[in-house]
């Protein structure tokens, strides 16, 4: 993961009502194992928060200004110190107007993963720890506290730059408390929220399960299929990279790979090329299957207890909200049935 550029800067804010003061890098940080190490660590982190949201620019304006900030850094007009600061001065500026008291870190970074570069942007905040010193004494000390991130966001510079139609070049962190603060980090990302992660992912898995019973699978096959998908998207989720759609239809079959893809198309789902997985909703999917005397029976996890209930004693199942294709076969088949009686019974 080579860094590029990356500085960090300082707002002081305390919770008295007193204005913010910003501390100003005097330069960038230089290349060192310790930088590498705290980019790494990061990205681990940031990964593997929950709750993120997917989006993308709103156009340059006063009120948004970044994008065209960085748009001028990335065409070589000034250099990564200046955007940075420029950046954090308004940040700065934005945290008094809302009259909030969470100062920290400004942290930002452009760096390279494979062949996608990206910019880091984050307000960091400092954790008390302990050191050992030479002597063996204990030292207490102040570190950035990497392990609970609260605001945050990372562009996917390449994607905005060849892209620029899409709608999801942007992640940040939607945490549930501190709304207050995640709105105006977002404000001065000049974000706007595009893609529903929980939603695309839920509406994936939903054409999974319908192309699975579409295909009257094997059990056993169904099961490895879904444990593909599942292993694939949470890969994929602890990378910090969306799913795309041909890939995975790919790793579901491949004597078939488009089989699928074609299916989502075909069935006009409405889901993107590639999608944010969401890691909770991924974690409450898994399917029971089972075939016993020309009965099949499949089922996702999470409707055991609402729409599914399942009596351990008796080793019966209670179904609610059936299908109306279904309701409408089961009618017509006991009317058959008592037509069928009563026709013995006058005969």
């Amino acid at each position: 993961m080579p860094v590029r550029h990356s500085a960090i800067h300082k707002i002081d804010k305390k919770p008295d009502g007193s204005p913010a003061v910003l501390h100003l890098a005097s330069s960038e940080q230089i290349e060192s194992q310790a930088r590498d190490d705290l980019m790494q660590q990061f990205n681990e982190s940031y990964n593997a928060t929950a709750g993120k949201g997917w989006g993308f620019f709103h156009a340059e304006s006063g009120a948004h200004p970044l994008s065209g900030w960085l748009g001028k850094y990335l065409a070589g007009v000034g250099d990564f110190l200046n955007f940075s600061t420029t950046a954090v001065e308004h940040l700065t500026r934005l945290m008094e107007e809302s009259n909030l008291t969470t100062g920290g870190h400004a942290l930002f970074c452009h760096y390279q993963q494979g062949m996608t570069e990206y910019l880091v942007i984050a307000l960091v905040q400092e954790t008390e720890a302990v050191a050992m010193t030479e002597e063996l004494s204990l030292l207490p000390i102040k570190r950035l506290d990497l392990d609970r991130i609260r605001l945050a966001a990372r562009i996917n510079l390449s994607e905005w730059q060849n892209n620029p139609w899409s709608r999801q070049y942007i992640s940040f962190i939607k945490a549930k408390s501190g709304r207050k603060a995640n709105d105006y980090f977002r404000d001065f990302i000049g974000c706007q929220e595009g893609i529903d992660g929980p939603g695309e992912t839920r509406t994936l898995l939903k054409a999974f399960s319908d192309f699975v019973e579409s295909e009257d699978l094997p059990e056993e096959s169904a099961r490895e299929k879904t444990q593909t998908l599942i292993s694939y998207s949470m890969a994929q989720a602890k990378l910090g990279e969306p799913v795309t759609i041909d890939e995975l239809s790919e790793l579901i079959d491949e004597d078939q790979p488009k089989m699928f893809a074609d299916f989502i198309r075909d069935k006009d789902y409405g889901l993107s090329a590639t999608i944010p997985a969401d890691k909770k909703t991924l974690n409450k999917f898994r399917r029971f299957t089972g075939r016993i005397d020309g009965l099949s029976i499949s089922f996702e996890q999470h409707l055991l207890g609402s729409k599914i209930e399942f009596d351990e004693a008796g080793g019966t199942l209670t179904l609610r909200s059936l299908p109306t294709q279904l309701t409408d076969q089961l009618k017509r088949a006991v009317a058959c049935v008592i037509a069928d009686r009563i026709e013995a019974h006058n005969s």
